[in-house]
């Protein structure tokens, strides 16, 4: 689907909070110090650059929240802060459950996002990707295209910029990803950030389609080693966690709560 995503200028921006789970808090993508950066970190340097002393930026999101947590948790504070820009990327824990329902999903989305948006500035919304070339998710490819459908007419129906992943073609490589293949890679959560700026009308430094190099033939044999130990290092603890109830936020919160500059002086 091509993206129509309506822009802005980059002098609209002099402040941005950024709500949802693992994708906006960046996993997989480590910085320093342990701290996840992430595609939402990425594009605040670069909403931050024609006035980084001023410009404000918080990150409210955590690993692991459904929908109803991010309407519970993060939606009131955004709406406190009222920053100018808000990213709000929910339901893709939801619709990665067994039997959710997209259809449901995508009415409770609505309704959080039709409160966000009478209270904040900008809200663009994020689309699901294409995981048709994503192992652990693409059994669940029809679910998410039907969310990520729904989610494209809610922002129409709210005047939302859409940053449209599904179309994302610089994605679509495993190195894109990381090795939990549930999340994206440093470089991947990079061509993201990009494609964000882009939809808010920014110049971009780098080209987010630029192809990756050729990657050398695997045998069947180093394809089945590497989904063994894929299944051995996150498979199976992630199948744990929800036996017990668990989820990997739990006892996390979120790393930047308030407005701050990227650089504190």
């Amino acid at each position: 689907m091509a993206d129509d995503s309506r822009s802005k200028t980059r002098s609209t921006f002099g402040s941005y909070a950024a709500i949802g789970d693992s994708f906006t808090e960046g996993v997989g993508d480590l910085g320093p110090g342990g701290i996840y950066v992430g595609w939402a970190d990425r594009l605040a340097v670069l909403l931050a650059e024609p006035d980084p002393d001023s410009f404000r930026y918080a990150n409210l999101a955590v690993r692991g929240r459904l929908l109803d947590q991010i309407v519970a948790e993060q939606i009131p504070r955004a709406k406190e802060l009222a920053p100018d820009l808000v990213t709000f990327c929910a339901g893709g824990n939801d619709i990665i459950r067994p039997g959710s329902d997209p259809d449901d999903v995508a009415e409770r989305f609505e309704r959080a996002l039709a409160d966000l948006t009478s209270a904040v500035g900008t809200v663009m919304v994020p689309t699901g990707f294409d995981t048709r070339g994503v192992p652990v998710l693409r059994h669940l490819r029809g679910k998410i295209a039907t969310f990520t459908a729904h989610v494209r007419s809610i922002a129409d129906r709210y005047d939302c910029p859409v940053l449209d992943l599904w179309s994302l073609k610089s994605v679509q490589d495993r190195r894109a990803w990381d090795g939990d293949r549930l999340h994206l890679s440093p470089e991947g959560h990079t061509r993201v950030a990009l494609r964000a700026a882009q939809v808010l009308g920014l110049t971009v430094p780098a080209d987010l389609d630029q192809p990756w190099p050729p990657l050398p033939p695997r045998g069947a044999l180093e394809v089945r080693r590497d989904d063994v130990q894929w299944a051995r290092e996150y498979l199976v603890p992630w199948i744990g966690r929800r036996l017990r109830g668990e989820s990997s936020g739990d006892h996390t919160v979120a790393k930047r709560p308030d407005l701050l500059p990227l650089v504190r002086r």
